[in-house]
């Protein structure tokens, strides 16, 4: 029994069946981001670009059980659309009944997390602990394909726990054969973290084997980085993260170098209208207090690179209201 009253999910908008995921070379993909990709910053990477987004990752328990979060993470509008939503959990039943409950909301796109190496999530046997038992990775994923229309939902995984346990290969072809709808491969083993380098030839290695869409992920920093590893490795799209988090408007730059055009440059003054408009989406969409002390960590990854930014990073730490937020950048980034 939950310990918690049922509270109804958010509803998703009753046209997000209009608007399935897309994929292809210039349609590219923001990743989930626990802690990041919430609506204010989904919508931000929409308005630079974004094809897809997928939510923070979202525990199946934890939203069978009512637990309390779960709805801020489901937070969307019409506009956030196509919209999939990331699940982690280790057991069939859970996930089998999260999706099912996701369905009845309106929700209709979905993820499995099995790349996570957060030490929390693998401690639940969830995210990249999962690659660690292919059965029973299988036995889920079975479970929330049964419980969505076909093809609708994905998975990510990475290469394996560590070197002498790499399953991708398996698994993506048998995720394949049991109905997945698109595969996303980070191509890291759990072990490194973000360690080491992406091994992209992972990737290379894998699209021709697959008659599903391949997503690539992993030090995907640029746009540039972006086309070059598509370019390199066949695969249907790419999935910008920390790339992301540091210039949001790396979707805009990605479409653009598609096209063959240069994107324009990344000008403290443009640096300033990002961080300006995702106050102005975060401020509209989320609690005040959260807000501000999300926007005080928020804005030192966007100007890391900008002479200055240790400086406008110690500042932010005094802040405690919005107007001296906007003295600040008005100090170090003047329009």
């Amino acid at each position: 029994m939950s310990r918690h009253p049922a509270r109804p999910l958010p509803p998703c908008p009753p046209a997000a069946a209009e608007h399935p995921p897309v994929f292809g070379p210039d349609a590219p993909w923001l990743a989930p981001l626990a802690g990041y990709s919430d609506l204010p910053f989904r919508l931000l990477c929409r308005e630079y670009g974004a094809a897809v987004c997928v939510t923070e990752m979202v525990s199946a328990k934890g939203l069978v059980y009512h637990s309390p979060g779960t709805a801020e993470l489901l937070a969307n509008l019409p506009e956030d659309q196509p919209l999939v939503v990331q699940l982690f959990g280790a057991e069939a039943a859970f996930l089998g009944q999260a999706v099912a409950r996701l369905r009845e909301a309106g929700y209709g796109w979905f993820d499995l997390n099995m790349g996570c190496s957060v030490p929390k999530v693998l401690k639940q046997k969830a995210g990249a602990a999962m690659l660690g038992d292919v059965e029973n990775a299988l036995a889920v994923a079975r479970a929330m394909i049964a419980a969505a229309e076909p093809g609708h939902v994905g998975f990510k995984l990475r290469l394996g726990l560590d070197d002498g346990r790499q399953v991708w290969q398996e698994l993506a072809l048998r995720l394949q054969d049991a109905g997945a709808g698109w595969l996303t491969l980070h191509p890291r083993t759990a072990r490194q973290g973000f360690g080491g380098e992406a091994r992209h030839e992972a990737l290379a290695a894998l699209a021709p084997q697959l008659s599903i869409p391949l997503l690539a992920s992993g030090d995907l920093f640029s746009a540039e980085d972006g086309l070059r590893v598509q370019s390199a490795t066949g695969v249907s799209g790419v999935m910008y993260a920390r790339g992301a988090l540091h210039d949001p408007t790396i979707f805009a730059a990605h479409r653009a170098l598609q096209r063959g055009e240069t994107p324009p440059p990344v000008t403290p003054q443009r640096l300033r209208a990002v961080i300006d408009r995702h106050i102005s989406l975060a401020r509209r969409h989320c609690s005040d207090d959260a807000v501000l002390w999300k926007m005080r960590s928020v804005v030192p990854r966007y100007v890391k690179h900008l002479p200055g930014a240790r400086a406008l990073r110690h500042a932010l730490c005094q802040c405690t209201d919005w107007t001296a937020l906007q003295d600040i950048l008005e100090e170090f980034l003047p329009l």
